[in-house]
Parts: structure tokens; sequence; C-alpha cells
């Protein structure tokens, strides 16, 4: 026995010619007889629907695994049959979505919007199906010159032409009763405000202009994002068929089936154009490599293209904002409403960092919450809402250090003719800080050499440096003070995870690395 093996030819003797031609021969022969019979047609897109696209999928996904086992993409006579055989493939793993999507868009409930995705996805197709006419005539062209036998036309009748009748079967198996409906939506909810969060580059794109089109494959859309966005909505689709179906949560609450409907429609727009880029960046943009290229004739780039982006992308963008917002008011639906005391960032109070990431926490669940700080109330879901209460923040700081200072021994008895004030104030804040009640960030501190004040009492003078120092980021205090957020129970969770974190930095003002809980923060 040769050194090939029954099951691949890697090593080894190659393969005998004519031994190679019979067996792709007898592979080829459904797919090239059901090419051959829609070539015969006069509106052959026409007749390729769901059950024909299924068996197409399937001839062609066997034909293109059997030349992949004998190296057909690097061989010079057989790599362009191989390549036709693999588009018809690709195209009609895109159809076939494409029908599925169709055929269950009635059930999927899916929030009205206003555009025409059914008349866009109707062209999608269009545009599909005729790469694989494209791709099949030149598979019959490559035959004529690679194969020694054809078979005969396929009849492409039942169960391919089959009239479905409309509706579906009565839904009558007892479902049983799920004990905390609240948990269930809220979890679900807050799952799918997960993966939304991490298809930002997908709602980015889907609000792209066609010039801008080609700018976002692969950097921002690429097969290896979209593979992992769909891996995360199979999951999402997985656990609500674990949780809600086949119980009486759905009944309870109507937004559930709209949720999954938009779940599974976005997945599947994501599956496409997952199909779609691996083609634009295999044979398209395949990065200088002509000899991955396919033949334009089949594929047109600009067609591809803006199917992919104004088509999948687009709709994907639109139906994932409309189940993120719906998700949001699931959340508010089920809210419940406490508060929580947590204290002020360490370093600087509420500046840019933990203004912002408070802001983003409230803004990711959508929720009205509300920071309390001296009688006065702001909305947490607004950087420049919590920098006002900040500035109340920084206000008792400096009372608080008006008062340290007048009570300094320093400063008791003491005028500015007396004393050196540069000097009483380096005293003033090394003491506090030897005393924990004040942090330093400037090392070396570097004082003025001029005091700002020219005249007036040396307590005035020295809280003067010293606020200037606060103000300018060199120094801080150091209080314990605390504020109360109110609103939704699980919004109040992330934050005070987010505060046991340091609001993301440490007592320097260092970034820090958050908890994978919080992990949306950083999307």
């Amino acid at each position: 026995m040769s050194e090939r093996t029954v099951d691949g030819i890697f090593g080894g003797d190659e393969v005998h010619g004519d031994e190679f031609v019979r067996l792709v021969a007898h592979r080829s022969s459904d797919l090239l007889g059901v090419m051959k019979a829609l070539s015969a047609s006069d509106s052959p897109v026409d007749l390729i629907n769901r059950q024909l696209i299924a068996r197409i999928l399937g001839q062609a996904t066997q034909l293109v695994e059997l030349l992949d086992r004998y190296g057909a993409q690097n061989n010079k006579r057989w790599h362009i049959y191989r390549l036709m055989a693999a588009t018809i493939k690709r195209f009609a793993d895109v159809s076939y979505e494409i029908h599925h999507i169709l055929s269950v868009l009635p059930s999927y409930r899916l929030l009205p919007i206003d555009k025409d995705f059914v008349g866009a996805t109707k062209e999608a197709l269009a545009f599909s199906n005729g790469v694989i006419m494209r791709s099949g005539m030149e598979l019959l062209a490559q035959a004529d010159e690679l194969l020694e036998v054809l078979s005969p036309p396929a009849v492409l009748d039942s169960p391919h032409y089959v009239n479905l009748p409309p509706g579906v079967l009565p839904r009558d198996r007892p479902v049983h009763t799920e004990a905390n409906v609240s948990q269930t939506v809220t979890f679900l909810a807050t799952a799918f405000l997960n993966v939304a969060s991490e298809c930002r580059d997908v709602l980015a794109a889907s609000h792209a202009k066609p010039e801008q089109y080609a700018s976002f494959i692969p950097d921002a859309i690429s097969e290896e994002k979209l593979r992992y966005l769909c891996h995360r909505l199979h999951n999402l689709q997985s656990l609500y068929d674990t949780w809600v179906s086949d119980t009486q949560t759905e009944e309870v609450d109507e937004n559930l089936p709209v949720l999954r409907g938009h779940i599974s429609v976005v997945f599947h727009l994501l599956t496409m154009a997952t199909s779609l880029t691996h083609y634009y960046e295999r044979h398209i943009d395949a990065g200088g490599n002509s000899t991955r290229r396919a033949k334009v004739s089949m594929v047109d780039p600009v067609e591809l293209l803006s199917t992919t982006m104004s088509h999948s992308i687009l709709f994907a963008g639109i139906y994932l904002e409309a189940a993120r917002t719906l998700c949001q008011d699931m959340l508010k639906s089920y809210a419940e409403i406490c508060e929580t005391e947590l204290p002020i960032p360490r370093y600087r109070g509420f500046h840019v960092r933990p203004s912002t990431l408070v802001a983003k926490i409230v803004l990711y669940y959508g929720s009205d919450v509300q920071l309390e700080l001296g009688g006065r109330s702001y909305d947490a879901g607004s950087p420049l809402e919590i920098f006002r209460a900040n500035e109340t923040i920084n206000a008792r700081k400096r009372q608080w250090l008006a008062a340290e200072i007048a009570d300094h021994e320093s400063i008791k008895g003491a005028t500015c003719e007396s004393v050196d004030v540069m000097e009483s104030v380096r005293k003033i804040v090394m003491d506090l800080a030897s005393q924990g009640k004040m942090m330093i960030y400037a090392q070396p501190l570097v004082l003025r050499d001029i005091p700002i004040r020219e005249s007036g009492t040396l307590l005035e003078c020295v809280i003067d440096e010293v606020t200037h120092l606060q103000a300018t980021g060199k120094i801080d205090m150091n209080l314990e003070l605390t504020i109360i957020f109110r609103g939704d129970k699980r919004v109040l969770n992330d934050l005070k995870l987010l505060a046991e974190c340091g609001y993301g930095e440490d007592n320097m003002g260092n970034d820090i690395v958050l908890p994978a809980e919080l992990a949306y923060l950083r999307r």
C-alpha cells in the first residue's frame, strides 16, 4: 500500500489523475445537474427557493471538503474549480440565512423601524442568488474541461417546489410556571445589554455612509470579530430557550418574545455579514495577494460591500439599538428602588474619570439614578451634573481646610510681617500630610516664590496658597466624605462595586483594572 492514506493525501504519493477525476465527477454530479437545470430556465434566480438552496449548500459543502482534502486550492489545474465550488457554498449559506429570516420574520415581533427591512432583504437575496448562478455557470465551464462525465440535468420539482401552507401548529404543550419573573427578565435584559456593549463597532458601522464602507473592513468589521459576536448572540438565544421557553413567563411579560426576536434577527444578520466579510477579506481585499482574488465577474466588489454594509450591518445595528432601548425599559419596569451611601473618590473627588464611569453605568442600564449631596440632587447619568456635585465637595474641603489652618500652631498669634508665609504653607501642608489628612501629588512640592496676597492676615495668605495648590492638583484633602445614590438596585450594586475599586483609579489617580462584572465600562 502506498504512503497515501485512505483519509487524505498529506504526504506520500500524488493521487492518480484518472482516479481523482472520476471521484470529483461523482461528487459533483448533483450540484452540476442542478446548475445545468437552472441555466436552462429563463429566470433561474427566481427558482432558487429555500429547499433548493439547502440542496445546493449541502452538495457544495461536500464537494469543497473533498477538494480541500486533496489540496485543490494549491493546484494550478483545479484551484478555479475549487474556488467556484467554495463561492457557491459561501453564498448558498448567505441565501439560506436570508430565506430563514424571511420565513420566520412574522414570529419575531420586531419593533417598527423607518426602513424597509423586507425589501432590502429581498434585494440582498437577489444579489446572493446571482452570485450562485454566475459561479455555477463557471463551475459548469470548468467541469467541461476537467471532468470526463457529467450527470444529466436534475429535475427541479418536488420536494423543492412544494407550496408550504401558512400558519403554525397550535401551542398546546403544557408549560411550567416560572417562580420569579422579575429575576428572569432582569437577567436576560442585562445579558443582552452586555452583548450589545460588545457590538459597538457594528453600531458605529451601521451609521456609515457609502463612501466610508471600505474603511470599516477589516479594522472595525472583520470575520473574526463577527464570528465572536455571533457566538455571543447564539449563547444568548440558548439562555432564553433554557429559562423562558416552555414557561408562562412569556405570557406574563409580552416584551420577552419581542426581545427573543431581536436577538435572533441580529444573530442571523451578523451570520450573513460573517460570510460576506469572509469573502471580501479573502478574495476582494486580499492584502496584495492577487492569487487569492476571485474573478470579479462572479462577485462585484462594490455590490458585495454594499450588501454587507447597507443590509446586514445596517439592520443589525438598527435592531440592536431598538432591543437595547427595549431592555432598558424592561429593567425600569422591574426596578427595585433603594439607596446606598458610598465614599467619594479619594483622588480629587469626582473629576473626569470617576464621573464618566459613574455616568456610563447609569446610562448602560438606562435607569434614573440620583446623586444626593448637601440636600441637593444631581443626575448621575450626566458627567456634567456630577462635576457640579464635585464643586460642593470641594467647597466642603475648603471649609475643613480653613478650620485646620486656623487651628494650626504656626498661625496662632502670628502675622505676615513676623513669619515667612511660604514656609508656613510648607509646614502646614507637611504636617497635615503626616497626619493622613492630606495627599501630596506633586513630588517634590514646589511653592510659589511670592505669595498670592500682597496684604491681609497670615491666615488669609496661607488659606489662599493652600487652596491654590489644591486647585492646581498638587495636593488634596483626604476626607472621609460620602454621598447618597438613589435608584435601581442593580445599578447601585454596580456603583458600589465601582466605589470598592476606587472608581477606576488608585490614590494617586492612576488607572486600575476593573473587575469582570464592570468590563462593559471599558468597551
